[in-house]
């Protein structure tokens, strides 16, 4: 994570909010009074939380688990070729 001043922030506020849409990563932004923030894009704001979601789940959690393992097992189900072509939306 890129580090800058407020004031250079401040500055060149437009570049800067641009590099952090284009590169996908958070620029942490720094205040003399010690309480800093950090720019991000609403894109990766959003996919944050999202994952956040699933982390905090913990049925959902056991289900990727489980998934997880069976595949690793190769264990488990296998869609028919009309269910992988609506899945796939071909």
């Amino acid at each position: 994570m890129d580090i800058v001043s407020v004031n250079k922030f401040r500055d060149n506020l437009k570049s800067f909010v641009e590099q952090v849409i284009e590169r996908h990563l958070p620029l942490k932004v720094t205040r003399r009074s010690g309480e800093d923030f950090v720019v991000i894009s609403a894109e990766d704001w959003e996919r944050e939380q999202e994952t956040l979601y699933v982390l905090q789940n913990a049925e959902l959690m056991q289900q990727i688990a489980t998934s997880s393992a069976s595949h690793s097992k190769q264990k488990g189900y296998t869609p028919t070729a009309g269910e992988l072509d609506e899945i796939t939306g071909i």
